[in-house]
């Protein structure tokens, strides 16, 4: 693309003394990237890193798993066969079986990464041990926004920004912002703060912008079309989510490794949550660094050259995504048809079957995200990744692709399927109890016997079984306590064992009380979705976690009624039951106070129980980019599109610059929206009456159109 001037890109007489600028973005430098079959396997050669060692490693996660699930099956069995196994008891044992097996792959891998962080460091890719060295390739930094509050995100980018630029080895990098924004007054809001970002850190040659006036595929199709226009001129990319931070020597080691690595597809970091407010945000944060690099190093440990990619926080050799890693469209209807939503699971088991090694390396420090800051945040976003997870079924059976990354489809889908599971189960162990309580003895049953027939249990066992299975799911957090006491820098960042231990106690029973609530939320979002029901596309919110009583009262109430039946069934049958069941009846029958109270923020002298190493003495990028985020936010102002171009000839300049093809419609170009937003413009008599008049989305169509937003800017004056 040749310099543009504004007096070429806006001739309107406002503008006609405004100085030249950099175009918004580089010369174009296309990449093909063909849609991949899912029906042909591609030949290509295996990437080396398999070894003897690696598929010992699997054999402990993978027998070690069945071995613990053969054994409860078997205790499960003699809790119930007593007096033979009725329908609903073999159901129930069949849910456990499956949902048990679940849980002891989970152990097996907090297992593996126990052993991978007590014992040598796993670094296939010699990060830890490489000499600096100058970059030969190129690599795009990639943050991709949808709606999101610019101070938010421009401040994180302008934070990685200065990280890398304090490196020296800031011209290896170039940083794109790829708007799918549909709300206009964020769009412009956007394009002010990238030109504020340019003036402040000097960055015109390497800081750019584009927007997409159709977010076609949702992120997918924004970093595809990038990769298709730009992506020749780039060995790497690196994709960020909205709420990235990642530190320059993070960005400089992960990009290294890929110059010594030319088999290497893709390295996955291990982002730690950050920035938690709310006593929800904080609890997921703690959660997180605490047993979280315990089980990102087991998933390492034993995936080798075939792990996962996550979405964000990653570098992606741009070759090997073109040539592999462009998706189909599933064939059917919604949600299940359509293009894919959950794209970063698919997009690394492509690449992995294209030939190139996919990387984790979790113990690599400088890569942060932020969590959902309340419950109710939380089951909006795994409604949307529910849908994309249970699509992936339609991938499972495509042709070529690696078992691991397989698993990595099954373990996408059983991370949403086993809710429902563990709701039925529930249910039919409640009914079996009913049964046992209240069915009368058989006498005349189909086999002769001396003594009549009726369902019956092992008590004293099932107590056993109940204790193990707990034991299973709780041991982990245990196993990652010890691992962080025996690392002292770690110890003292958590603020002691003292602290580190009251925090792990409340982090689990806040936990306990909302997974039932996630349980039912969960279930509920299967069921939508297996009806037909699409999960949408709602922006997350990032900071505010508050809730207002009144819908969270209708939204959770469906939750609480649930668990004053399951209670009252409970003490019907009997006190133990019940007491058996109360932490599953509490979650939900408390589901409301749970979820505006932990939505609350957190006040400033509790703050040290589930404090992290990041919050006690936070990494200089981190401290920046939350300096920043104040700062930008509290200068900015929510002031309306068309208003805010009226009253800034620069931004407007810089507006009509970025417009493809100077807001002319392009051939092909049919959308009903443009043309209907021109004659609302042109049939409205003043401005308030214009916007009163256009949509949301003709709004947008009229500010990406030349006549339409000529006629705004009129009114405006």
């Amino acid at each position: 693309m040749d310099s543009v001037t504004l007096e070429r890109a806006a001739p309107m007489p406002i503008e006609a003394d405004a100085p030249a600028w950099t175009p918004a973005l580089p010369p174009e430098a296309p990449l093909p990237m063909p849609v991949q079959s899912l029906r042909v396997a591609p030949r290509v050669a295996q990437p080396p890193g398999r070894t003897l060692t690696l598929w010992l490693r699997r054999a402990f996660i993978f027998f070690g798993a069945a071995a613990l699930t053969l054994f409860a099956a078997h205790e499960m069995y003699l809790v119930l066969e007593v007096g033979g196994l009725t329908l609903l008891e073999g159901l129930v044992l069949g849910l456990f079986v499956i949902l048990f097996a679940w849980i002891g792959f989970a152990f097996t891998n907090a297992l593996g990464g126990a052993l991978a962080m007590i014992g040598p460091r796993t670094d296939p890719l010699g990060i830890a041990g490489a000499q600096p060295a100058p970059l030969a390739a190129r690599t795009a930094i990639l943050m991709p926004t949808y709606n999101e509050a610019p101070a938010r995100i421009f401040a994180g980018l302008q934070a990685t920004y200065e990280s890398v630029e304090a490196t020296g080895a800031i011209d290896a990098f170039d940083f794109f912002i790829l708007s799918d924004t549909t709300d206009a007054d964020v769009w412009i809001a956007e394009e002010a703060a990238f030109l504020a970002l340019r003036a402040r850190t000097g960055g015109h040659a390497r800081l750019f912008y584009r927007r997409r006036p159709k977010n076609i595929d949702r992120k997918a199709g924004n970093i595809g079309e990038w990769v298709t226009r730009f992506g020749g001129a780039y060995e790497n990319m690196l994709v960020l989510d909205a709420d990235s931070v990642m530190t320059g020597d993070c960005v400089l080691a992960i990009a290294r490794a890929m110059e010594r690595h030319p088999h290497v597809g893709v390295i996955q970091t291990l982002p730690v949550i950050v920035g938690g407010r709310t006593l929800f945000a904080r609890m997921q944060q703690f959660a997180g660094r605490l047993y979280g690099p315990m089980l990102a190093e087991g998933l390492a440990w034993w995936h080798g050259p075939d792990s996962n990619y996550w979405g964000h926080n990653a570098i992606i050799r741009t070759r090997a995504f073109a040539q592999c890693a462009g998706l189909p469209h599933l064939t059917g209807r919604k949600p299940f048809g359509g293009h894919i939503l959950s794209h970063d699971f698919i997009e690394a088991a492509l690449i992995r079957r294209g030939g190139w090694a996919v990387h984790m390396v979790p113990w690599l420090k400088g890569s942060y995200e932020e969590g959902p800051p309340s419950l109710t945040d939380l089951a909006v976003r795994d409604r949307r990744w529910c849908q994309g997870n249970l699509q992936h079924a339609a991938v499972l059976p495509a042709r070529g692709l690696h078992p691991i990354s397989r698993l990595h489809l099954l373990t996408g889908i059983g991370s949403y399927i086993t809710a429902p599971l563990w709701l039925i189960m529930l249910i039919a162990g409640l009914m079996t109890a009913l049964q046992a309580r209240f069915m009368p003895p058989a006498y005349f049953t189909a086999e002769f016997s001396l003594f009549p027939t009726w369902p019956a249990q092992d008590p004293i066992r099932a107590a056993w079984v109940f204790v193990g299975t707990m034991g299973i799911l709780l041991l982990p957090k245990l196993i990652a306590y010890a691992v962080m006491l025996a690392d002292g820098p770690t110890r003292r960042g958590f603020g002691g064992g003292i602290l580190a231990l009251i925090g792990l106690i409340g982090e689990t029973l806040l936990a306990g009380l909302a997974a039932p609530v996630m349980m039912v939320a969960q279930s509920s979002a299967v069921g939508s979705i297996l009806a037909g029901r699409d999960g949408g596309w709602n922006p997350q919110r990032r900071d505010d976690g508050t809730v207002a009583l009144g819908p969270t009262l209708r939204h959770f109430l469906p939750h609480t009624l649930f668990g004053m039946a399951l209670g009252g069934a409970a003490l019907a049958i009997s006190l133990p039951l019940f007491l058996w069941m109360l932490p599953v009846i509490l979650g939900l029958v408390l589901a409301v106070p749970l979820v505006v109270g932990t939505s609350a923020k957190v006040a400033l002298l509790a703050r040290p129980v589930l404090a992290t190493p990041e919050e006690r003495d936070p990494p200089a990028v981190l401290t920046r980019a939350f300096a920043l985020s104040r700062q930008l936010s509290a200068q900015a102002s929510e002031e309306e599109a068309v208003m805010a171009l009226a009253g800034n000839m620069e931004l407007l300049a810089a507006h009509r610059a970025m417009l493809p093809a100077g807001g002319a419609r392009q051939p092909g170009d049919y959308a009903p929206e443009r043309l209907i937003a021109r004659m609302k413009a042109q049939d409205a008599p003043d401005l308030e009456t214009a916007l009163a008049l256009l949509t949301p989305r003709e709004k947008a169509a009229a500010l990406a159109d030349r006549e339409a937003l000529d006629r705004l800017l009129h009114l405006a004056a």
